[in-house]
């Protein structure tokens, strides 16, 4: 199960949380994984700072049970950057993607 949690100091309105999500779910398939699997979290207005100015940013937590080579990750990454610029209008300079494999994920007490 991917994990996504975006993290911007801009509104992230209902509108662009569906638009991102419903995105990030095809996104996902560079990744191996599909929408079904996917868990997204958005936190906006966060008090973000980077490079020591408040400007538009974003930080992007990505979890991956199984993970996925080098040039999946550069695709997906892209793509993300790509895409919050668009909806959420943060330069790409200014969003910042966390890679996390994981060989062991829990889903309720069942391990997989």
């Amino acid at each position: 199960m991917p994990y996504i949690n975006t993290i911007a100091n801009v509104p992230i309105p209902h509108e662009a949380r569906e638009t991102i999500k419903t995105r990030l779910g095809e996104l996902i398939t560079i990744l191996g994984k599909t929408e079904m699997q996917l868990m997204v979290d958005f936190t906006e207005n966060s008090p973000l700072y980077f490079q020591g100015k408040s400007d538009p940013a974003a930080m992007v937590s990505v979890d991956v049970f199984g993970g996925a080579d080098k040039e999946a990750y550069d695709a997906f990454s892209a793509g993300v950057v790509k895409l919050l610029g668009e909806v959420i209008n943060v330069p790409a300079g200014r969003i910042f993607l966390k890679l996390d494999d994981h060989p062991y994920w829990t889903l309720g007490s069942r391990h997989v």
